[in-house]
């Protein structure tokens, strides 16, 4: 059902402290409770001690971490490592800033906000996606290997080419442009002033971009799309 307010609809509220605040203590406890005995029942699973001799083919970071092990395929180092967590943080921040529309308030119905929920699942399943892939597909030297196939053949990593500067430029510019461009005859994203809009299709088209250079690489073997002295993407 449709939960949001319409207008000259009555909405019944209630304070946040004690009513909300005692079943959030309650649901954390009920969880505190069930990873204390798991961690009782299970052991955890952990591997051979340290060997500074020896190096595990692959070398994999926490679960947590995977994602951004992932992106190091894609990526420049201090692009998978730094840039994109901070845009992930900052954009975060910024939904506050950039939705301030009052229709809604204190409900999560996907009717009321269908961009900024539709968004914010899809980066959530990119995200774990990466994770995923990290775990379960990446094997010796970090090479694509299916769940059928076996690690001890190991693969050939295949050669790689890079997108020429100019060609890089021009494609880089059109994406961005195009993607500011178009969207903002959608209902939603044109009723935004021109600070705002520009704030959402930036993080939009970054996290559309992340997806469009994956593609690039597994299906072409495309390292870089933009090539410059300082960075590449």
């Amino acid at each position: 059902m449709d939960s949001t307010p319409r207008p000259g609809d009555k909405v019944e509220m209630v304070h946040t402290w004690p009513h909300l605040l005692y079943r959030e203590l309650l649901a954390a406890l009920v969880a505190l409770a069930i990873v204390w005995i798991w961690s009782l029942l299970v052991n955890a699973p952990l591997e051979m001690p340290s060997d500074p001799t020896f190096s595990p083919n692959p070398a994999k970071a926490p679960w947590y971490f995977l994602g951004l092990q992932e992106l190091l395929v894609y990526f420049d180092p201090w692009i998978a490592g730094v840039v994109f967590p901070t845009l992930m943080i900052v954009g975060l921040m910024c939904i506050p800033y950039l939705d301030t529309s009052r229709a809604a308030i204190g409900t999560f119905a996907p009717k009321a906000r269908p961009f900024a929920v539709s968004f914010f699942a899809a980066g959530l399943l990119l995200w774990f996606g990466l994770i995923f892939v990290g775990m379960f597909l990446r094997g010796p030297s970090w090479a694509w290997y299916w769940p059928w196939e076996s690690w001890e053949i190991h693969k050939t990593v295949p050669l790689t080419h890079s997108v020429s500067p100019v060609l890089g430029w021009l494609l880089t510019g059109a994406y961005f442009g195009l993607g500011w461009l178009i969207p903002r005859r959608l209902k939603f994203l044109g009723s935004l002033d021109v600070v705002r809009y520009t704030c959402v299709m930036f993080f939009v088209l970054c996290t559309v971009g992340i997806l469009l250079k994956i593609g690039l690489r597994l299906l072409l073997n495309i390292k870089y799309v933009l090539v410059t002295p300082w960075f590449n993407i």
